[in-house]
C-alpha cells in the first residue's frame, strides 16, 4: 500500500511562502496554498495540490480548509505582524496540529511562543548565520541544533587528524565531542560507532554530537 503523502497548508506566499511551497512539493507532498494574489497564485499553481485565494485571517474561511488534519500549517506573511498574529489565533482554535510561523521581529517571536506556536523562523537571519558559519569554517559541512547545548555537526577531517586513528585523536577528551560515524567523501560508505582503531583520511567525514564551544574548537583545527 503506497505511503500517504504529508500535507501542509502555507498560508501566504510571498518569497518565503513560496519558496517553501515550491520545496514541499518537490520532496512529494501535497501543499494548499493560499493568498490574497492571485498572480502569486498562479506562479505557483504547478507546485500546488490546491490553490485558493483568499484572506486568511478570516475565520469563516479558514475553517473550510480543515487545518486539523494538515500535518503543519505555516503561517508567512511577510511584514504584516497583526494579520500574521491573527491567522495564527485561528489555526490555533481550529485545531492545527503544527504551527510554524515567519517572524518579523524579536516581540512578534515573543508573542507567537507565549501563544503556542512550534517554531518561529526568521529566514534571513537563518540564512546569515548559515552563509557566515561556511564562509568562516568551510569544512563544516553540515550542523544541526538539538538543543541549547548541543548540536550535530558533519565535518571534513582536518589535515593534522589525516592518519591518526580515532584513539590518538582522542576527540572525547580534547574537545568533549562523540563521534557517531565516519564517511568516506569518495565512496559514501558510512561507518557507523566506529571503533578506536578506525584510522581517518582527508578523505574522511566525521558526524560528530558535542557542546557548542568544543564543536567550535575543532571546527579550527587546520
Amino acid at each position: 500500500m503506497a505511503k500517504k503523502p504529508k500535507h501542509f497548508v502555507v498560508l501566504g506566499l510571498g518569497s518565503f511562502g513560496g519558496a517553501l511551497a515550491s520545496k514541499l512539493h518537490e520532496n512529494g507532498c501535497r501543499v494548499t496554498g493560499v493568498d490574497e494574489d492571485r498572480e502569486r497564485i498562479d506562479d505557483l499553481k504547478n507546485s500546488l495540490y490546491e490553490a485558493v485565494v483568499a484572506d486568511v485571517t478570516e475565520r469563516e474561511f479558514l475553517e473550510q480548509l480543515s487545518l486539523k488534519d494538515a500535518d503543519a500549517v505555516v503561517i508567512a506573511l511577510d511584514e504584516n505582524i497583526s494579520k500574521s498574529l491573527l491567522a495564527t489565533l485561528h489555526a490555533k482554535e481550529l485545531g492545527a496540529k503544527r504551527i510554524i510561523v515567519k517572524g518579523v521581529s524579536a516581540d512578534h517571536g515573543k508573542i507567537l511562543k507565549q501563544m503556542g506556536v512550534e517554531r518561529v523562523i526568521f529566514p534571513d537571519e537563518e540564512i546569515a548565520r548559515e552563509v557566515a558559519d561556511r564562509l568562516t569554517w568551510p569544512n563544516v559541512l553540515d550542523f544541526l541544533p538539538i538543543d541549547p547545548e548541543y548540536s550535530l555537526v558533519e565535518i571534513a577531517v582536518a589535515e593534522s587528524l589525516a592518519s591518526q586513528t580515532l584513539r590518538d585523536a582522542d576527540l572525547r577528551k580534547r574537545f568533549g565531542v562523540w563521534v557517531l560515524g565516519v564517511k568516506d567523501a569518495l565512496t559514501g560508505k558510512l561507518t557507523i560507532f566506529p571503533d578506536a582503531d578506525f584510522r581517518l583520511s582527508e578523505d574522511h567525514i566525521l558526524l560528530v554530537v558535542g557542546m557548542q564551544v568544543g564543536l567550535d574548537q575543532l571546527r579550527e583545527l587546520q
